[in-house]
């Protein structure tokens, strides 16, 4: 006996109506967009989760935020800046169009005295160019300034590093690009992390990268950080930043 599938247009109109219920149903919308946010945003969830630590204890006006790429998620800032409560808002993979696309969420909601920048090392490694990523900074400066004129932003140097040593010439004409940028402009400083982090054959110092990806700085690594920015933090500092 052989069987004829026969397509009912009842059945099909009543599978439609089904599939639109679906579909147009809140919770289902909710999931949708959600799902899309997360794809269109990777890193909102790591944002939300900041909000959801400042919804538990909000940090006071005027303090110190440290806003960049993994290398500034991994860093325990307390370790190296006891009891001054810095904010953390380090991202992990992030890259200076990031920070700029967050930047009310992860930085000017606080109205800090001060914003530690380090992105840029993502950026090369993505193979963005040197005149994006100042662009990009710029952008940022910007939004900063609009709402906060008398914040200062420090921008830590792209660091050269073993697992990204192939780079290392890409990352070094940024850093120009960036240093420049930062010279033209006021309440801003450049930090430059570079010469430190040699060797005396010119090479990365093996003993300040984590030894996992030779990527991150180690605690070793970080103490050079700290020392660095230490004068650029000081609450009653009076140093031109447009100078440095």
């Amino acid at each position: 006996m052989r069987f004829t599938l026969v397509r009912s247009p009842i059945i099909g109109v009543a599978a439609f109506l089904f599939a639109f219920a679906v579909t147009t149903h809140p919770a289902y919308a909710a999931e949708g967009a959600a799902a899309q946010a997360a794809v269109a945003n990777p890193f909102e969830s790591e944002i939300l989760a900041f909000e959801a630590a400042d919804k538990a204890h909000m940090p006071a006006p005027g303090g110190v935020v440290f806003v960049g790429s993994s290398s500034f998620k991994t860093w325990n800032l307390e370790e190296n800046f006891p009891g001054r409560g810095y904010i953390n808002r380090g991202f992990g993979g992030s890259t200076m169009a990031d920070a700029t696309y967050y930047v009310d969420r992860i930085a000017i909601k606080y109205k800090p005295r001060t914003i530690v920048l380090y992105e840029g090392d993502n950026d090369v490694n993505a193979g963005v160019s040197s005149e994006l990523i100042v662009a990009q900074l710029d952008k940022f400066v910007r939004a900063v300034h609009a709402q906060l004129p008398q914040t200062r932003i420090v921008v830590l140097s792209i660091k050269p590093s073993i697992a990204r040593w192939s780079l290392v010439d890409r990352m070094r004409a940024a850093n120009e690009m960036i240093k420049a940028y930062v010279e033209r402009n006021d309440n801003l400083a450049y930090v430059d992390a570079d010469y430190v982090f040699m060797g005396w054959n010119h090479k990365p110092r093996p003993e300040l990268y984590d030894p996992k990806g030779k990527l991150h700085p180690s605690a070793e690594g970080k103490k050079i950080w700290a020392w660095l920015l230490e004068p650029y933090l000081k609450n009653d500092s009076d140093r031109d930043m447009a100078s440095n």
